[in-house]
């Protein structure tokens, strides 16, 4: 088990890292999952060649893309590695600073209108904009003070369509660019500690709006966490660190 996006044991968001010889049964690996109930956990067949290949599963359910548990994986296998995916390769490098980037897909979300359930789900909020990307719907708000006192109606978050919501403003402190909260109770994780896959969207959001292709998020969820974002063209640079806290053998 590792905190990702963290130098710190017990804070970022924990991933459970399973490394197997060879395919396994999704059923069990869902299994395994539901077991860890940590946002995800991540499957990796170290048995063969690189690129390694990769699934990720919530609670509940199979997701196509997760970026702290592949941070996760990554630190595991010392960093720099290639892994196959349902959303294609992704390749991490470790630097010397004890950060490894992961070299994801942008996720340039398309505005929208809000609707009345989404609203309804996000009470004490002046919303700004609201776009959809890929996987998540994104929701700027007034100020990072809105995001982090936020206190969502999680029944009728979970039947907004999509994967999730990501709750978003400008940072509000020194060397923090932008802020943010993931959830998405619909996949079982009421309020996800931090999400790499969302900073894919907030990045193709916010560079263009802050004039800068290198950001730093904070997630303001209770454990926290930051990730260092820079968008480039059509792919964005998510680096991070992460603490393994534990190390064990699965049984079944």
């Amino acid at each position: 088990m590792v905190d990702a996006f963290t130098d710190r044991p017990f804070s970022g968001n924990p991933a459970g890292v399973v490394l197997l010889d060879g395919p396994a049964d999704p059923a069990w690996m869902q299994s395994v999952a539901a077991e860890v109930n940590h946002a995800e956990t991540v499957f990796v067949e170290v048995g063969g060649a690189e690129p390694l290949p990769v699934r990720w599963f919530t609670p509940t359910s199979e997701v196509d893309l997760c970026g702290h548990a592949t941070l996760a994986a990554a630190l595991v296998l010392g960093g720099t590695v290639v892994f196959s995916t349902r959303s294609g390769f992704l390749t991490c490098k470790a630097g010397s600073d004890g950060w490894v980037e992961m070299d994801f897909p942008a996720d340039p979300p398309s505005p929208v209108d809000p609707t009345p359930l989404l609203l309804a789900s996000l009470p004490g909020v002046t919303v700004k904009a609201v776009a959809r990307g890929v996987s998540d719907v994104l929701v700027e708000v007034a100020s990072a003070a809105e995001v982090r006192s936020l206190r969502p109606d999680l029944v009728l978050l979970a039947d907004v369509p999509g994967r999730g919501v990501v709750v978003t403003a400008r940072g509000d402190k020194p060397g923090v660019d932008v802020v943010s909260r993931c959830f998405y109770p619909s996949f079982g994780v009421p309020e996800d500690p931090v999400t790499g896959s969302a900073h894919c969207t907030l990045a193709a959001w916010w560079a263009p709006r802050l004039e800068r292709s290198a950001l730093i998020g904070e997630q303001a969820s209770p454990r926290g966490g930051r990730v260092q974002m820079t968008l480039r063209d059509d792919r964005v640079g998510l680096a991070g660190q992460g603490v393994t806290v534990l190390r064990g053998q699965l049984t079944v």
